[in-house]
């Protein structure tokens, strides 16, 4: 019970901006971190639809509440994934050969293309949660659940680009059946939410987040050999989108 707890501090102290109390990085205490990474979704889902609410009553324009939906996930994460998003869109614009790639990962300048990009993405998040209402919100607050439990199933089932940084370290210290399972069940969880919340909307969530999976697989594997930290951000970020972008093309298609 002991090492869970501890498992638990590690994944909302690395993975989130909530105040946790301090735990050792050990071998042991890291065996379950990816067990409690989706909850922190939970946390983001929460808030973002909270925001729906309290939004209306403090602002009177849409677009002040439209960048509290796109900024409350980077709040609660401390842009972690953000941060992985960028670098990966500087290594993949470089066409450099696959090594030159790994190390433009590691680089903490920021390249033009990481700026064209960022700014780009914040741009057509703005858009695409300008457009939303709040049921669309209430499906894709089991998204950000779904997108950091397939980000999780990743690190304990797809290549490791290097046998060094945060993802081969999980890993490599993971009970990998265990956590696996883990993570399949909440995928079921976030499915069955989506899904039961709005058919058709859970439907496009799916969709969404399997599409962006699958090239997640393809796109790490070709360009980098496996997955890493960085990569593993790029994904979370774009799965998000992906989803927020999939409700809003159902909900505009006619019945």
């Amino acid at each position: 019970m002991k090492r869970l707890w501890n498992s638990f501090k590690i994944a909302f102290a690395m993975y989130s901006r909530i105040p946790m109390l301090r735990a050792e990085w050990t071998r042991e205490n890291m065996r379950y971190v990816m067990c409690f990474f989706p909850l922190i979704g939970v946390v983001i889902g929460v808030l973002q639809y909270g925001w729906s609410f309290l939004g209306p009553l403090l602002c009177q324009g849409t677009l002040l509440i439209s960048a509290g939906y796109v900024l409350i996930p980077v709040a609660v994460t401390g842009g972690i994934h953000l941060d992985g998003f960028l670098d990966t869109a500087d290594a993949l614009s470089s066409y450099q050969p696959m090594e030159r790639r790994l190390e433009i990962l590691k680089d903490s300048h920021a390249g033009a293309f990481a700026i064209i990009v960022g700014i780009s993405y914040f741009l057509l998040s703005l858009g695409v949660f300008s457009e939303l209402g709040r049921e669309e919100l209430g499906v894709l607050a089991g998204g950000y659940v779904l997108s950091r439990a397939l980000s999780g199933l990743a690190v304990v089932s797809f290549p490791c680009a290097k046998n060094t940084g945060l993802v081969a370290m999980f890993s490599d210290a993971a009970q990998k059946a265990r956590v696996r399972a883990v993570m399949v069940l909440f995928i079921l969880a976030g499915s069955i939410w989506v899904c039961a919340v709005q058919p058709r909307y859970g439907v496009a969530v799916l969709l969404g987040a399997a599409g962006t999976f699958g090239h997640y697989y393809h796109m790490s594997k070709k360009n980098f050999g496996g997955i890493t930290g960085d990569l593993a951000g790029y994904f979370v970020q774009v799965c998000e989108l992906v989803m927020a972008a999939f409700v809003l093309i159902a909900a505009r298609l006619p019945l």
